[in-house]
């Protein structure tokens, strides 16, 4: 269960990171377009799992392969962010949400068998 400490730390770092790749993304990953879906602290705030979503790009893998490539880079950009706020700066490990993509695959799905007049009506 997460402290109220840590989930002040998820919010502050997933707003932060998200500013960061503003600043730092055009270098790092091109023209992809990746957002910060979620951050999870560990209880000794010494390591953050950052939730990312990639969009606009045929290989999503090697987007994430580049935030790795360049994780220095990213967690100093981060401390100049948040570092009045928190004494260290916790490592950080990047993973893939594809969360969004499974909802839209879900509602293509959904549209077609409506338009095929499959999934039946309300009445049955």
């Amino acid at each position: 269960m997460e402290t109220k400490r840590q989930k002040q730390i998820n919010e502050l770092l997933r707003r932060q990171f998200s500013m960061v790749l503003l600043d730092e993304g055009t270098y790092i990953y091109d023209r992809a377009m990746v957002t910060v879906t979620r951050v999870v602290v560990s209880p000794d705030l010494q390591s953050a799992k950052v939730y990312l979503s990639v969009f606009n790009t045929e290989n999503k893998m090697e987007v994430m392969a580049a935030m790795d490539e360049n994780i220095h880079r990213l967690r100093h950009a981060l401390a100049g962010k948040v570092g009045k706020q928190l004494r260290k700066i916790p490592e950080l490990k990047f993973f893939l949400d594809d969360s969004l993509d499974e909802f839209f695959r879900m509602d293509q799905i959904l549209t077609k068998l409506r338009a095929e007049n499959q999934m039946g009506t309300e009445e049955e």
